[in-house]
């Protein structure tokens, strides 16, 4: 394979890796709901989290200019018999504002934006609640070589299928790196993340259904015996393309779908 053919090639594999994860981020479960409501003739942007790090409450805020607006909010815990609480919303000058109690990690509370215009008419800012989930502080030394490693790891398993398409001959090599890459951003550094933030190193089967976890764990089993295949010449180059596939629709899968949280019903 000739040297601009392969410079080609991790660039094609970095940008599908940058694509994925910003796709995966943007459909996730945690990502910031944003849009716009119109209240008596005013366009009003918001932007309301679903995650909530590290200790104290989460102040959900949005800006309204106009002074007559008030803003109301409603809340209950998620999984819950709990009835609804109103309140009205703090303002600050433009900024309509309330705190969200602090939750245990894992935690979840639904919440609603109300804003009531002059006349008392009442306008949702979103039509269904927002359900926002709680978790402890990740500290960077742990996050920063997850991400790192987990990137990596997508990048050479990318690059290890188009090796293979392409009939390079460092097909056995990357699959290698890749294992490598997985097992420790996934395995090693995932758990202790998973510790942090909902105090359990392992939240998928057969402890639970945590997706995240048993994706992972199904990429790396898929990627172990594709690394077998390959290394006994036992159609190589399709268990190549195999394990780059798997690990590209595991990664499809949206960031947090199914995961921890709190059944307070069973309080």
């Amino acid at each position: 394979m000739s040297k601009w053919k392969n410079i080609l090639l991790w660039i094609i594999a970095v940008a599908l890796t940058i694509g994925i994860a910003a796709y995966q981020r943007l459909t996730g479960p945690t990502y910031p709901i944003s849009g716009k409501v119109e209240v008596s003739g005013q366009a009003i942007d918001y932007k309301f989290p679903r995650s909530h790090g590290g200790p104290g409450g989460e102040e959900i805020k949005i800006e309204v200019k106009n002074n007559e607006i008030k803003g109301k909010f409603r809340y209950k815990r998620y999984k819950s018999h709990d009835d609804w609480t109103e309140a009205d919303m703090s303002r600050n000058i433009d900024l309509l504002s309330y705190v969200i109690p602090h939750q245990p990690p894992a935690g979840k509370v639904m919440y609603q934006v109300i804003l009531i215009d002059g006349s008392d008419r009442e306008y949702k800012v979103t039509d269904e609640p927002i359900i926002i989930r709680f978790k402890g502080d990740v500290p960077p030394y742990a996050l920063i070589p997850h991400i790192i490693l987990i990137f990596l790891a997508m990048v050479f398993s990318a690059r290890t299928g188009l090796e293979a398409i392409f009939n390079g001959k460092n097909v056995y090599r990357q699959a290698l790196w890749t294992i490598i890459l997985l097992f420790l951003g996934g395995l090693v550094f995932g758990p202790i993340i998973q510790k942090y933030a909902f105090d359990a190193y392992w939240t998928g089967w057969p402890f639970g259904h945590d997706l995240t976890d048993n994706k992972t764990i199904v990429a790396f089993i898929i990627w172990i015996i594709a690394l077998w295949k390959i290394k006994k010449g036992n159609k190589p180059r399709m268990w190549a393309i195999i394990g780059s596939l798997v690990l590209l629709v595991v990664f499809l899968i949206p960031h947090s779908v199914l995961g921890s949280e709190i059944d307070y019903t069973q309080e």
